[in-house]
Parts: structure tokens; sequence; C-alpha cells
């Protein structure tokens, strides 16, 4: 397990009551919810071969530099992921995740 680093404990008569941790960390610990892909994006991935990055880009209506600007990253490197078959980092997975509204689980194959 990891270690929280950035912990309030709150006390009340001496002793720890209460812990307060950064709302990123908290949603880590919450059991991850069903993951739905909207019908266009199966669509794009199905029809036209897309792999799930490009899929939601398109269905976003995003180009490529946008979301390359956002993640701050090339466009020449979100134009490799979005042809690659390759599995990408988890790194990588949450800054794209992040840069759309997406979670991880919704860009993963």
């Amino acid at each position: 397990m990891r270690a929280l680093t950035n912990v309030q404990f709150i006390e009340q008569n001496g002793k720890p009551a209460f812990a307060v941790i950064p709302y990123d960390e908290y949603m880590k610990f919450l059991p991850v919810e069903d993951v739905t892909i909207p019908h266009e994006v199966v669509g794009l991935v199905i029809k036209k071969g897309m792999n799930l990055i490009k899929a939601w880009r398109v269905h976003l209506g995003m180009t490529q530099a946008e979301v390359a600007e956002r993640a701050s990253i090339s466009q020449a490197a979100l134009s490799q992921m979005e042809k690659s078959e390759n599995k990408l980092r988890t790194a990588t997975l949450e800054k794209l995740a992040g840069t759309m509204g997406l979670s991880v689980e919704q860009l993963r194959d």
C-alpha cells in the first residue's frame, strides 16, 4: 500500500479523530464504477479501426493540437499514440484522460 504524505490529522480531546487527505488521493480509494463508453466511440473503434484515444478525441470534437497542448506533449507524440497498438503507461493514460475529462479506464484497451 502506498504511504500517504499529505494527510492532516484533526484531534478531539487530544486524540486523533479525523484524517483529511487530498481529494485526488481520496478518489483513488473508491471502487471503480462501471466504465461507460458512448456508442459513437465504440463505432469509431470498430468501423474506422481507431484506437480509444483517437476515437474519444474525435467524439469530443478536439483536434490533435488541442489535446497535445493541454496534455503538454507534442502533436507528433499524440499522433504516434493514436496509431500505436502499444499499451501506454498509466501515467500517460492519466494525463490524456485528465485532458479529455475521462477516466483512465475509458481509455484502456
